[in-house]
């Protein structure tokens, strides 16, 4: 199979029947061998019912749905897990991303061999409330992961079938999944400006929670890319410098001691115990021993993963 098309829905039923109509168009004008996947994440209104509508007029149009809204990440993690094509596009359901942009997609992928391709809204039809946060973290991804895509968040995507089979999607991630690709061993990833359409029926499902889930999930997926491999290069490192912090305090108690008792013989204005610096120097000791020690722990779980991990290969020869 060519591709697969992967499609989130919420609360998209005036939308289902005329993308349908225009992807068949598309694919039978090109002869793609092809499948549709939706997910109905969680539609109070006649999304499903479409989408049976659709299955019955042509089985390339398929569907899961959900029992209550997961989101998008979890509708794409579905989504992959049951695509067979050798090209996989995602894309949404408001028929704000262009099925026309296919076939260039498609492309991409097949001839130019790269691995995955990120959509570029470069004008977009959307208030200045979502437009203005979304160049911020697109900023910041772009600094944090060395990746530099103009528009991480575009639901038009095109991907390598093994892109899509060798990463997890979860949380918010799915604004972050060239990311994912790129922690996985992907790079072979850029980007196309692809047409944003003004949204012609419904209502934008975005909301302001969702930058700060996204910040969240944006360092998390920075850290474990990072360190989730070797973690007591971060845990041991911050306790390392906790704990000299905490040695040089002190020292610098024991010296004052020693000077009050046999060098200048000036009692010290206040007891040991009665200064800021010896609780600074208990805390950054305590914590300092404590994040060498959490370093410690999640080195050994690490290891244990890693003797059991099935290492990602893409491709054989001479064996089964």
């Amino acid at each position: 199979m060519d591709i697969s098309i992967i499609i989130p829905a919420k609360d998209e039923e005036e939308s289902i029947p005329e993308l349908c109509t225009w992807i068949t168009r598309v694919m039978a004008s090109h002869g793609f061998s092809y499948e549709v996947i939706f997910i109905d994440d969680g539609s109070s209104d006649g999304t499903w019912a479409e989408i049976k509508k659709v299955n019955q007029a042509n089985p390339s149009f398929k569907g899961f749905q959900f029992n209550r809204n997961f989101g998008k990440s979890a509708a794409l993690h579905t989504g992959f897990k049951a695509a067979e094509g050798e090209v996989v596009i995602t894309m949404d359901a408001d028929l704000q991303d262009s099925p026309d942009e296919i076939p260039e997609l498609y492309k991409l992928i097949k001839d130019q061999k790269f691995q995955l391709v990120s959509g570029w809204k470069k004008k977009r039809h959307d208030p200045i409330s979502k437009t203005l946060p979304s160049k911020f973290f697109n900023y910041v991804t772009r600094k944090i992961s060395g990746i530099y895509l103009h528009d991480f968040n575009c639901g038009l995507k095109a991907y390598h079938h093994s892109v899509i089979k060798n990463i997890t999607v979860y949380g918010e991630m799915h604004r972050y999944i060239p990311v994912l690709a790129k922690w996985a061993g992907f790079t072979k990833i850029t980007e196309k400006v692809v047409e944003h359409r003004e949204r012609k029926y419904g209502v934008s499902k975005f909301g302001w929670e969702r930058f700060v889930r996204g910040f969240l999930d944006l360092l998390t997926i920075t850290f474990v890319g990072r360190f989730a491999q070797r973690p007591m290069h971060f845990f041991g490192a911050w306790g390392i410098v906790s704990f000299l912090i905490g040695f040089g305090f002190t020292l610098k108690i024991f010296w004052d001691k020693l000077d009050s008792l046999f060098i200048s013989k000036i009692p010290l204005k206040r007891e040991v115990v009665e200064q800021p610096i010896f609780y600074l120097a208990l805390v950054a000791l305590v914590i300092g021993v404590q994040l060498f020690l959490t370093g410690f722990i999640a080195e050994l779980l690490a290891r244990q993963s890693v003797s059991k991990k099935n290492y990602l290969v893409i491709e054989k020869v001479g064996l089964d």
